[in-house]
């Protein structure tokens, strides 16, 4: 059996791949660096001011969760 073009594979067909392959790395490494387009994106903080914000937003979530 030849394996699938994993970048022509839409990411919940090459989820469910993964689980039917569970021994084939190259597959399992094509899932974890397809990331997830649903994930929220943060920007970089850029001043030392918005470093200091995020580290402060940081801690109340672990807190909250924690």
């Amino acid at each position: 059996m030849t394996k699938p073009d994993f970048s022509q594979l839409s990411r919940q067909e090459l989820r469910a791949y993964v689980l039917a392959h569970r021994d084939d790395d190259e597959a399992i490494e094509a899932l974890i660096h397809r990331g997830n387009s649903n994930s929220a994106v943060y920007p970089f903080p850029q001043t030392e001011n918005d470093l200091k914000v995020m580290e402060v937003i940081l801690q109340e979530k672990l807190a909250k969760n924690g």
